[in-house]
């Protein structure tokens, strides 16, 4: 185990007792804490027990949604949270907690009528609630051969939690490689990395401002490396080969990105939205527009983009005191949500919000059990510590991975281009026997499976053709290894979460309405668009009484004025309009469904055939 000075663990100890009043410590760093942290650094000790160079062989460290086999959380208050926590993972995967009194913890969750069947207590001592910032990172060799654990050096002077990679290590019996020792010391926090696990990865520049020599408090025993050294380090410990960094933002004090930003899958990124120029809403903007102007996902395509409104306090203030925003509220976020297998949980708020980003998440990833925890009413405001789900919570991948990784189809029109190619890289440390594809037309009950062909190193692939014109098809991939496991992507296919892509004959040139502007009605800030066709410009009208609104079908190029109207809205106003992907809606172009989101979190599907 990791063993600091005596000298030094009496000092620490000092700071906390002097903070007695803090019953818990919060995510960010308290006053005593930033003038200890010197001190932290300059006596940190290494243990016997890790591996302090990098791996001798090729890293891949594993993505967030992949499959799990532990989900990790320390027992340091906010009981009524993590017991939610441990309610909704139970059932899919072991939930390991550390803590210092099993038994109490044990009876506290049966009292609240909570399975412990796959509970198991890791009897230390940890500082905090923080677990994704000093817990363990998963990586594999060779894509998917051997599990190993990363441990970064925690950027809070806290030895109980930043030794609890160590303890979990040894309980697994996994090797743990740490980044402690010269010239590999990096100073870095889970709740500021996220990965697409296939080399990419994304970061604040806190993870340079923590290892530029100095840090953020002046420190002279902080690592000190270039952005460069930082690269080949997460290379060589990681398998990270494009480590992508942007700004911090002006009113997340922490710096973590998990707070406005989150990967859903290879290539989708769900994103933090605030009112126009709010709030850290322009920082965002301008990251955001960083990525999609200088990267693309691992199939050299953009990003695809989901925006997840973030919600005020009830007084209406957002993050940071502004002219417009007189007061400094909480930094709420509906990014810090976390993966447990088939189920997603997240950080709930308000009803009015929480009910918006829950059905954006069940559109974005169909047939996950979408699961919110209310993170922001007492005894349960841990939103006011800085941090919420994904901050407290950590997970460690399956020994035994079956990887599936493909790029989505795209809409497509089979007049142009009737074959669609399909590949995907499927991989199992003892080999693929078979993978299928399976579709069906939107709506059928079954689907049809069409075997994949390997073409060598991990690609398989499969030629598509359809002899009729359907709206939508459904898909996914079934892959079974040599060793008899089986794994499916989505991994919520049997759930009804299918991949869909439209194969028709509207998707051809020259048949769908171009968006010549978007305004608002008159009455009410009803959304209106005004699409031109064939040279014709046509114009929605909102009714005076501004009960309903009128949205052009595709087809109105075909069939001149074809109206679809959203009846029986009654007194409801309408927040905003999106697509399946929660994007806001700007114009009808290619839009086959639209969902129209109320101010009293009612949703409406608009169907366009």
């Amino acid at each position: 185990m990791n063993q600091l000075f005596s000298l030094f663990l009496f000092f620490v100890l000092q700071t906390y007792f002097a903070n007695a009043q803090h019953d818990i410590l919060p995510k960010y760093l308290l006053d005593q804490e930033k003038s200890a942290m010197d001190q932290y650094l300059l006596n940190f000790m290494v243990s016997s027990d890790v591996i302090t160079t990098p791996p001798d062989f090729s890293v891949r460290t594993m993505a967030e949604w992949e499959e799990i086999q532990a989900l990790t959380i320390a027992w340091e208050g906010f009981n009524p949270i993590l017991a939610e926590i441990v309610r909704h993972s139970v059932d899919q995967c072991k939930v390991i907690i550390a803590c210092d009194n099993p038994n109490e913890v044990d009876n506290y969750l049966q009292a609240n009528d909570i399975d412990t069947y796959n509970v198991e207590y890791l009897n230390v001592s940890t500082n905090s609630i923080w677990m994704r910032d000093y817990g363990q990172n998963t990586i594999y060799q060779n894509d998917v051969d051997s599990l190993y654990l990363v441990d970064w050096i925690y950027n809070r002077p806290r030895p109980q939690d930043d030794t609890f990679p160590e303890s979990l290590a040894e309980y697994l019996n996994l090797d743990l490689y740490q980044t402690s020792a010269n010239p590999y010391r990096l100073v870095a926090t889970g709740g500021n990395f996220m990965s697409d696990g296939f080399g990419t990865a994304f970061s604040s520049d806190l993870i340079i401002d923590e290892n530029d020599g100095s840090g953020p408090y002046n420190s002279v025993n902080y690592p000190d490396h270039s952005e460069q050294e930082i690269d080949d380090i997460m290379t060589d410990f990681m398998g990270i080969e494009t480590y992508i960094k942007m700004p911090v933002l002006p009113y997340d004090a922490i710096h973590h990105i998990d707070m406005h930003m989150k990967l859903l899958d290879e290539e989708t990124l769900l994103v933090a939205e605030y009112p126009e120029g709010m709030s850290d809403g322009p920082q965002i903007e301008e990251n955001l527009q960083y990525i999609l102007d200088n990267f693309t996902t691992k199939f050299g395509t953009p990003f695809k983009v989901i925006r997840i409104p973030s919600p005020p306090s009830t007084s209406g203030a957002y993050p940071g005191e502004q002219s417009f925003n007189p007061i400094d509220g909480y930094y709420r976020t509906y990014t810090n949500a976390v993966f447990v297998n088939k189920t997603v949980i997240l950080p709930f708020y308000r009803e009015e919000y929480d009910t918006i980003a829950q059905r954006i998440y069940e559109e974005a990833l169909p047939g996950y059990n979408i699961v919110g925890i209310d993170c922001d009413d007492y005894p349960n405001n841990i939103i006011s510590q800085s941090g919420a789900i994904h901050c407290i919570t950590h997970s460690v991948g399956v020994n035994d991975p079956l990887l599936i990784s493909y790029k989505k189809i795209k809409n497509t029109c089979p007049a142009s281009d009737p074959v669609i190619s399909f590949e995907a890289f499927i991989k199992h440390r003892s080999g693929i026997e078979n993978a299928f594809f399976y579709y069906r037309p939107y709506g059928i009950d079954s689907f049809t499976s069409i075997e994949m062909q390997d073409q060598g190193n991990d690609m398989w692939t499969v030629d598509l053709q359809f002899d009729y014109n359907v709206a939508q098809i459904e898909y996914y991939v079934h892959a079974i290894a040599n060793s008899g496991k089986e794994q499916y992507r989505p991994m919520t296919a049997l759930e009804g979460g299918a991949n869909i892509f439209t194969y028709d004959l509207d998707e051809c040139d020259g048949t769908e309405c171009v968006t010549l502007e978007a305004s608002f009605c008159a009455c009410d800030d009803y959304w209106a668009p005004v699409c031109g066709c064939d040279g014709l410009t046509y114009s929605n009208e909102c009714f005076a009484a501004c009960n309903n609104i009128f949205f052009w079908n595709e087809g109105a190029c075909e069939t001149g004025i074809d109206l679809i109207d959203a009846n029986n809205l009654g007194d409801k106003k309408l927040l905003m309009a999106v697509d399946l992907m929660g994007r806001q809606i700007q114009s009808l172009q290619n839009q086959e469904i639209i969902i129209l989101i109320f101010e009293d979190g009612t949703i409406k599907k608009l169907f366009f055939n």
